[in-house]
């Protein structure tokens, strides 16, 4: 990962803070250890923590501008296509600065503006400042891999990948105790609230603008609900998603630097070093086991997969005192309130791959693709138009009671707008 930041500021008094700039940007040292810059432009300044994946020379270092200077970028993320997005898009264009996917997602932005952002395939965070109409434009990918968090008051516009490097403008520190509440709900605090009451997240599949006299925000991607395509058969569908995995993970195999996957031995990252053992010899492969907790220990069925697929296979054995002794760093390392004990054993992990390679694939997220639980079939159901308005009625007249919030959280907790929406006309 790398870290951003940048400040706009409005007045006399929001330039004042643009002294605050390389405090920010230091705050992100462990998003960017292979070197951190900042630029300042009139009104605006722009801050990078750089981890070095793709062409790892000073020539793409950033904060990175045009050869004409009007157009300055900080980015944080990766751009899978980027190649394939030079060759369409600029074909006779020779005179590069350097190799890298920043590069040509800034020349694309200049060339398409924000019509660049449903052509780019990857996780990304960037801001983009044009010099000559002073405006700002931040923009994050479709699923919130990588995070903005802003905050904007009539002196300045300040944003950073994390809310300690906010900090370091000396934002106001008052709690949000809307968020604090959604928090002790579901275990985090949704987008686009954070934990600061004057802090708002970019929202995943969003751009934002922003000069003097101008704010706005706008979704440029959503994920279409569609029923089940019942036009091929199911062993045509198995390999259609072979495909589409297979291409995902070779992809996520560009790289300058080594690299590897995590494997806990579960479907998920099993399947990933599959694919990835395909199109990379003798593949690195890390995983975690419980010395003092043998029933949660499953480096067993890792080390099945890792022999089937001939990775090179490090196993980290932990034992309680690894979690006491790294448990201060990772408090105070999470920005805000966050109540997902797997993220001990994951940063465990993380930080002792980070001696072996410097980008490791996972299986994050493939639960919530396809359905690893049964909260998420329910939540497929609650979509169903019948079955959510038979739901809705039925717990209607339990919602007027007073005696029975349990059913009102219990629908409150499935995110639906709809029923959201008859929830609040309960009360």
């Amino acid at each position: 990962m790398c870290g951003i930041t940048g400040i706009l500021s409005f007045t006399e008094i929001g330039a004042r803070y643009l002294s605050k700039l390389e405090a920010a940007n230091n705050k992100m040292l462990k998003r960017g250890p292979d070197g951190g810059t900042f630029s300042i432009h009139g009104p605006v300044g722009l801050g990078h923590r750089r981890l070095s994946i793709i062409d790892t020379s000073d020539n793409a270092s950033q904060p990175m501008s045009d050869p004409s200077g009007r157009y300055t970028i900080t980015f944080n993320g990766e751009i899978f296509n980027y190649q394939e997005l030079r060759e369409k898009y600029f074909p006779d264009k020779g005179d590069w600065h350097s190799h890298s996917d920043t590069e040509v997602l800034l020349h694309l932005y200049i060339k398409l503006k924000e019509n660049c952002l449903p052509l780019l395939s990857g996780f990304f965070a960037f801001a983009i400042y044009d010099n000559e109409q002073q405006e700002l434009f931040l923009a994050r990918d479709r699923f919130g891999k990588k995070p903005i968090n802003y905050i904007k008051n009539e002196n300045y516009f300040v944003f950073a990948s994390e809310l300690k490097a906010l900090m370091a403008y000396d934002i106001p520190k008052k709690l949000n105790y809307t968020s604090l509440v959604q928090y002790l709900q579901l275990n985090y605090i949704p987008q686009p609230f954070s934990i600061l009451g004057d802090v708002r997240k970019l929202e995943s599949g969003h751009y934002l603008s922003i000069s003097k006299n101008h704010f706005a925000t706008k979704r440029y991607y959503e994920l279409k609900w569609t029923h089940t395509d019942r036009s091929i058969s199911y062993d045509q569908a198995c390999s259609k998603l072979e495909i589409l995995m297979d291409e995902s993970v070779r992809k996520r195999l560009i790289s300058d630097v080594p690299l590897g996957a995590f494997l806990s031995g579960g479907i998920d990252s099993s399947v990933v070093v599959a694919l990835a053992s395909q199109h990379s010899k003798h593949l690195n492969t890390f995983s975690i086991g419980y010395a003092d907790n043998p029933f949660f220990d499953e480096t067993y069925y890792a080390n099945l997969v890792a022999k089937r697929y001939q990775t090179n296979h490090t196993v980290f054995s932990l034992s309680n005192h690894h979690f006491l002794e790294h448990i201060d760093n990772i408090l105070s390392y999470i920005d805000e309130p966050f109540a997902d004990s797997s993220a001990i054993p994951e940063y465990i992990l993380s930080f002792h791959t980070r001696k072996h390679a410097t980008v490791a694939l996972s299986g994050d997220g493939g639960d919530e693709v396809f359905a690893g639980y049964n909260k998420h079939a329910a939540e497929m159901r609650i979509r169903e138009k019948g079955f959510l308005n038979g739901l809705v009625k039925a717990g209607l007249p339990l919602g007027r009671s007073s005696r029975n919030q349990e059913i009102k959280r219990a629908l409150i907790f499935s995110g639906n707008s709809a029923v959201l929406r008859k929830v609040h006309n309960w009360t």
